[in-house]
This record gives C-alpha cells, sequence and structure tokens, in this order.
C-alpha cells in the first residue's frame, strides 16, 4: 500500500511543479456538424463504464483505491473514519486498439463476499457516436471476464470451495447509451447483465442491473458526477445487498485524471458492485475512494 500512496505522491509532485505539457486532456467540443467528443470525462463514470473508449494507440495506467467506512459501527474516529482500513485496491492497463475499440487487464485485491485475488479483462466497442443534427446518442458495449484466483476454502459450503476451475469465473455485459446537452450536462443509461458460474443455492446466477448516471461539467477541468445502479432482482442475491449510490468530483491536469468519490461499494468491477454491495448510506455505511489514471500516446 506503501508503493501506491508513494506513486499519488510523485504524480502531484510532477503536476504540480512540472509536466510535460503535449498530453493535454481535451476540452469540451460542441461544434457545428461535428462529432460530440467528451460526453464523460473518461471510460469510467464511477463504478460502471461512460460511453467513452480511449483514442487508437493511447495506453493508459489507472491506480483506484477505496478505504473503509467513514461512519457507521466500522467507522468513525477510531479508523480516521475510514481511513485506517482498505476495501479494495485494483491496477489495470487499457489500450485503444482503434478510435472505436479498447482493451484492458486489471488485478484487484477484492471483497470477502465472496471473491478475492480477482483478475479482470474487458473489451469496448463504441457502436454510435453523437453528432450534432446527424446522430443524438452514443452507445457503445462491454464485456468483461473474471477469474479469482483465491485460495480455496475447505468448507464445501462456501462459494469459494470452487469444486471446478470454471467455478472461478464469472462475467459482466452491458450496453451504455448517453446524450451531451449543450456543453456541460450529460447523462447516460447503463443495462448491464451479470453472470457468476458459481453461486450459493438461494442465489440466482444471472443478474440485471439498470444503472443511471448524470455528470455535469463545472468548469474546464472539474465536473461532478451521480452513479446509482438499480438491481431488479435482489431475492436472488445476497439477503443484505443493497444497490449502488457514488457521487464523485474530477479534476482533469496535464496528462492526469484524479477522481474522488463518495461510494457504499467496496469492491470494483460489475461482479463485485452489482451483486455486493451491502453497505447503506442512511448508516454512514459509505467510503471514500480515489482513481488516478495517466494516459501515454505517440501522437
Amino acid at each position: 500500500m506503501n508503493k501506491i500512496y508513494l506513486y499519488i505522491f510523485t504524480l502531484l509532485s510532477t503536476t504540480a511543479f512540472g509536466q510535460d505539457s503535449s498530453i493535454v486532456y481535451a476540452e469540451p467540443v460542441f461544434e457545428e456538424d461535428t462529432k460530440v467528443e467528451n460526453t464523460f470525462s473518461s471510460t469510467r463514470i464511477i463504478n460502471g463504464h461512460s460511453v467513452e473508449t480511449l483514442k487508437k494507440g493511447t495506453l493508459e495506467f489507472r491506480v483506484e483505491h477505496r478505504f473503509g467506512d467513514i461512519a457507521g459501527s466500522e467507522g468513525g474516529v477510531q479508523n480516521f473514519f475510514g481511513l485506517d482500513n482498505s476495501s479494495d485496491i485494483r491496477i489495470a492497463f487499457e489500450y485503444g486498439i482503434t478510435d472505436r475499440l479498447m482493451v484492458g487487464l486489471g488485478r484487484s485485491k477484492g471483497i470477502n463476499n465472496p471473491y478475492r485475488s480477482l483478475i479482470d479483462g474487458i473489451v469496448k466497442y463504441r457502436i454510435l457516436h453523437q453528432e450534432k443534427g446527424k446522430m443524438p446518442l452514443s452507445m457503445t458495449v462491454l464485456g468483461n471476464a473474471n477469474v479469482t484466483y483465491m485460495k480455496a476454502s475447505k468448507d464445501i459450503s462456501e462459494v469459494s470451495n470452487f469444486p471446478k476451475f470454471a467455478h472461478r469465473m464469472s462475467y459482466a455485459t452491458s450496453l451504455n447509451v448517453a446524450r451531451k446537452f449543450g456543453k456541460r450536462i450529460s447523462l447516460s443509461v447503463m443495462p448491464t447483465y451479470v453472470w457468476r458460474n458459481y453461486v450459493r443455492n438461494d442465489e440466482q446466477n444471472g443478474l440485471f442491473s439498470l444503472g443511471g448516471a448524470f455528470n455535469m461539467l463545472l468548469g474546464k477541468r472539474i465536473n461532478v458526477t451521480l452513479e446509482y445502479y438499480q438491481n431488479m432482482e435482489q431475492r436472488y442475491i445476497e439477503n443484505t445487498a443493497l444497490n449502488s449510490l457514488s457521487v464523485a468530483v474530477e479534476w482533469l491536469t496535464f496528462g492526469h485524471a484524479f477522481k474522488v468519490y463518495l461510494t457504499n461499494s467496496k469492491g470494483f468491477g460489475e461482479v463485485q458492485y452489482i451483486p455486493s454491495t451491502n453497505s447503506n448510506w442512511l448508516k454512514g455505511e459509505f467510503r471514500l475512494g480515489f482513481c488516478i489514471s495517466r494516459k501515454y500516446s505517440k501522437d
């Protein structure tokens, strides 16, 4: 964990005291008869994906971290409002094969219900691009595969017993539809389907959740975001499962993007935050998280 904080300090230092200004996040564009760029500022909203894809030849490095509960029974001053704990950590590389197609590979610590030590791979393709006077919407489709390499439990009643290797696999797919209104407001709808190969007898393998997001640009490089996922089949997942609700503020700098947010979801990725969010905002069971991303391009 110390290495992660060292990396964050290095990024902040280089941003503040000198950075190659040749790599700059483009400001929103909404010109006559042109494609609408930056519907969202990055390829992620908060938990879920946005309609954005990386440009061809662009490599992005992502570091994401979530702390413990700010308040509630597991938070408060004794845990320094969650900063003493870590609910999940993820490191990933993503790459734009074309302007429409991107792939990614990541590793996350995972959470205890039930998957830890997760490797995830994504493929994302942009089907439609909003264009003023021609195309009113942007649309992307996402495929996500996950495998856990955690040590199998000896308790055969646990999901983490993994009788077969296939039981370690889980998948997700989503169709993201978004529209940008003017220069500052964006809305997105993200119907998402999750499939887990191995679940308890009282759960269902396949789950559907409907996500929605709102984004507002406050300045040239600052925006605020609200994201919510409504599970449609809660009776088939954990009895304590709740819907994921998150709010974020993001700063765009020279070559970096810094996103700070509050969320009641402990884990990253659809196969964690959709079936396994069990923290209640009203009880103070939400946590601080952040994401730092760095783009590398030959242009």
